[in-house]
């Protein structure tokens, strides 16, 4: 076997995306920065549709699910969207807020990749990409890490290892359960991980002739808050962000429930075209506030042909529960293959909410998508990336 290469490192984080490059640019010290892509921050590069959803204004703990709803109170107030919109700011980035307090780059999402491995760099901190690990373990000063940087065989010794490899959503970028794996061979319990914010299916391409339709909506699953936002129909089901945001809620088996006329009132509406314009078809009059091909296929799915002239009040009524209380039952999600996160992770049990750092294994820290915090879409993910890096590297600057 040939000459293995050893070298020494205060810190090491696995994992160049939103959370690892925020920890290796504050954390000080002899740093080393890895990852497995051939490129920093491709999650990042994407998002947004190129243009960086990089926070929220409004960003609060309650816009997070977690098995422990608190644990992410203290590192979000210690690190806020503003601080984050100061250091944007101060790297000449320009930015705009879209709606629901949503912050995005004028330009494109690579300013902020940019910006982060520029202050990486600035800090002195290496960053080895295309470098995968091969093992981990505990050592009388640390960690022993061994590692595959091209091709050749590394042996790296670090005072503490920071784990933000992310979670297993879009595979094709890289994602794996890697962090997982590290966590339960320390000994710490991983929850149940599934696809979140993810558009929903349906079988026998139900929805496929309303495909491009899109309305505001009001979305709610079984056990979670109302969204409203907008829904989109697609050729295998539904899309959008208020299915995004509710898919986070949903479990196998159950309904999720549209209001397809938010803030209006069906039934009153209803009636005045019946007394207007009694000759008219139910799909026609509806085809005023909805979409006219969903205003069409509501009727249709209502076997309702006539005139409106002939229906009674208590049609009407069950025409306008229909509208606002629309139930569909998914029969499954896109899967992590177009999951924008994955819920679940490291449980926060096993976690300091200061620090980010193991209980039983100091010097093991996790931070962002891995941990068990999951934000809603808009920015939220991104400032517990930042917010949770910022947390593990001041505990490690000390």
């Amino acid at each position: 076997m040939g000459h293995v290469r050893r070298m020494e490192f205060d810190t090491v984080i696995l994992g160049a995306g939103a959370a690892g490059l925020m920890c290796a640019a504050h954390c000080g010290g002899r740093v080393l920065l890895l990852d497995h892509a051939g490129k920093p921050g491709e999650k990042i590069r994407i998002s947004g549709g190129g243009r960086c959803n990089f926070t929220n204004t409004g960003c609060e703990a309650r816009h997070f699910l977690s098995a422990n709803p608190h644990f992410a109170k203290s590192a979000l107030a210690r690190y806020t969207p503003w601080d984050f919109v100061s250091l944007v700011s101060d790297h000449g980035i320009a930015w705009h807020e879209k709606t629901l307090g949503q912050l995005f780059c004028d330009g494109s999402a690579r300013q902020i990749v940019d910006m982060l491995v520029g202050l990486v760099r600035q800090a002195g901190a290496e960053l080895w990409l295309d470098t995968s690990v091969e093992g981990l373990a505990r050592s009388a000063t640390g960690f022993d890490l061994r590692l595959t940087r091209e091709g050749k065989a590394v042996a790296v010794t670090a005072r503490r290892v920071v784990v933000a490899t992310g979670g297993k959503s879009i595979p094709k970028m890289g994602a794996s359960g890697f962090a997982y794996d590290i966590a339960r061979q320390f000994g710490l319990s991983v929850t149940n991980t599934r696809p979140a914010l993810v558009p929903f299916t349906f079988p026998e391409g139900r929805f496929a002739p309303l495909s491009g339709v899109a309305l505001p909506v009001r979305a709610r699953a079984a056990a979670g808050p109302a969204f409203d936002e907008a829904l989109l129909f697609t050729h295998r089901g539904l899309s959008g962000p208020s299915v995004l945001q509710v898919s986070s809620y949903w479990r196998e088996g159950e309904a999720v429930a549209f209001d397809l006329l938010p803030g209006q009132q069906a039934l009153p509406m209803l009636r005045a075209a019946r007394a207007e314009a009694g000759r008219r078809g139910l799909g026609r009059v509806l085809s005023g506030p909805l979409p006219a091909r969903l205003a069409e296929a509501v009727a249709a799915e209502l076997h309702l042909t006539g005139n409106l002239a002939d229906l009674s009040d208590a049609v009407l009524g069950r025409v306008a529960e229909r509208l606002h209380d629309w139930q569909v039952v998914p029969g499954g999600t896109e899967g992590y293959r177009t999951a924008e996160v994955t819920l679940g992770g490291i449980s926060t049990e096993g976690l300091s909410g200061q620090t980010m750092e193991a209980k039983e294994i100091p010097g093991l820290y996790f931070i962002g998508e891995c941990v068990d915090v999951t934000g809603w879409l808009g920015g939220y993910n991104f400032q517990w990336a930042w917010a949770s890096a910022m947390a593990a590297a001041r505990a490690i600057r000390g």
